[in-house]
Order: structure tokens, then sequence, then C-alpha cells
């Protein structure tokens, strides 16, 4: 079966994971050895979630924040926090060739972006070339095999509903979002210090307030899992949103809001 990824429009990107890509970013910035005014670069900055968490917690003389998606750019250009902001800039762009000279940069980060680049080694050689000795050079990717329930609810949904579902679900799609393959990753990208990357999990609580909270979004066809959606019959789709409910029925607290963790693995590392 093969679905193609759509990423175009913000609004829906926003009300389906950029939402909770906004707890994470946080809490990733947070947890950087950073310095306030120096320069970021942000590969496949999206619309501008963890941007705009670097800007409020770091202060960096300047962030370019590259993506090849122009409505996503556009998204983040009008964010809050973003917005009017004099150091902040946005091109168009891939994470395997990307339009910033060597040595260009104090910190590159990428957020929830790895796991989609074709060629994920490639784009870390990237991360390394453009970051100045020393640099910090840092990513985050959702732990879609067992840590991001909102997905692996409606995967495991899907697939039993419709088998062929199976070979589109981001758990199986996606071997590098675990600790192993992304420490391997960074300690063998050409310059990084193998002695300081280090892998840790962040999480947060994603909180829905009733059932269509959290199915609605899975219609707005911009990822994986709504493009797939977008694919099939009304008749396959109203099934998997009745399995998805049954599935959560657990979860679902007396006032009708629905709590499920979600975790991403982080890896963080230092140019020698």
């Amino acid at each position: 079966m093969t679905v193609t990824d759509r990423w175009q429009d913000g609004a829906p990107y926003e009300r389906y994971v950029g939402r909770w890509s906004r707890l994470v970013a946080e809490r990733f910035v947070d947890s950087l050895d950073a310095e306030r005014g120096i320069r970021w670069l942000d590969v496949g900055c999206g619309t501008g979630a963890l941007t705009a968490a670097a800007i409020e917690r770091w202060s960096p003389s300047s962030i370019l924040g590259v993506d090849p998606s122009e409505g996503f750019l556009a998204a983040a250009r009008e964010r809050p926090g973003i917005a009017g902001r004099a150091e902040a800039r946005f091109v168009v762009g891939d994470a395997q060739h990307l339009p910033v000279p060597d040595d260009a940069v104090d910190v590159v980060v990428s957020g929830l972006v790895l796991n989609f680049v074709p060629d994920a080694a490639a784009a870390v050689a990237e991360f390394t070339r453009v970051a100045a000795p020393g640099g910090l050079v840092a990513a985050y990717v959702w732990d879609y095999a067992d840590g991001m329930r909102m997905l692996r609810t409606f995967w495991d949904a899907a697939a039993s509903v419709d088998p062929a579902a199976s070979e589109l679900d981001e758990g199986r799609r996606f071997p590098t979002c675990r600790p192993e393959p992304l420490r391997e990753l960074w300690s063998g990208s050409p310059g990084m210090d193998a002695d300081s990357v280090r892998v840790e999990p962040v999480e947060i609580d994603t909180v829905f307030s009733d059932f269509d909270d959290l199915w609605a979004p899975f219609l707005g066809g911009q990822g994986p899992a709504p493009t797939y959606l977008a694919s099939v019959t009304d008749a396959t789709r109203e099934a998997i949103r009745d399995r998805m409910r049954q599935s959560v029925a657990p979860a679902t607290r007396s006032d009708g809001s629905i709590a499920m963790r979600a975790r991403t693995w982080a890896v963080i590392g230092r140019l020698g």
C-alpha cells in the first residue's frame, strides 16, 4: 500500500500534532546546555514550535528555520512569539542539503523531523557541517513504536479494520525513532564528539477534551495517519473511528476527557 504523506497546511497540522509538539519543544530546549545570544538553526522547523521555544528560552542572536513546506513556513512566520522578531528568518530547504554555509551556527536543532528524511545520516552530516567547532547538535522524534499513545491507538485500530494499514504504521516505518539508532547516528557523524552524545526521553501528557477532540484532527489530511485516513472509503473511516472509540474507553475520565502519555527520544551531542 502506497500513500504519500502530505505536509502543506499549517492550521490542520497544529490541531493534529502541533499543539503537542509545542509542549515537547519547551521541555526539549530547557534540557539543552546552550547559551543566550548565539546563532541557532532549526531544521525542519514546520510551523515554528521549536523556533518559538528557543527564542523564549535562549534569546538567540539569530535563528534560521528551514523547511521544505512553504505552507508550514507561512504559519511559522505568523506564530506568536516569532512574528515581528528580526532575529528569526525562514527559508525553504532540504535537511540533506542545507542552504547554510559551513560553521555558520552555534546550535542546530531539529524536532519531529529526522524520521521523514530519506537519508537520516546525510542530514546529520549536514547538521555537523553547518555547526561551528564545539557547536551543539540536537534533535528529538516521537517514540512511534511504544510511546506516542494517540498514534499507537490510531494505527492499532486502523490495522484491525484494514490490515493493509499496518504497512503505513509509523512504528514500523520509522525504526530510527529508538535510542540506539539515534545514538549511532550522532556518534558516527563526522566531527561529532562521540563521548558527548546522550539520548534521553522527553515526555508530556496529551489530554483531549472528549473523543471528538482526539478524532477530528485525524481528518485534517496533514501527516501520515491523516493522509492515510483521507485515502480510504467512508465505511472504513467510520469503522476505524468506532474501533478507536472502543480502544480509548478505559482512558476516558468521568468528564469525558481522555488522557494519554506521549514520549519523544531526544539525542544531543557536541562537535569536537
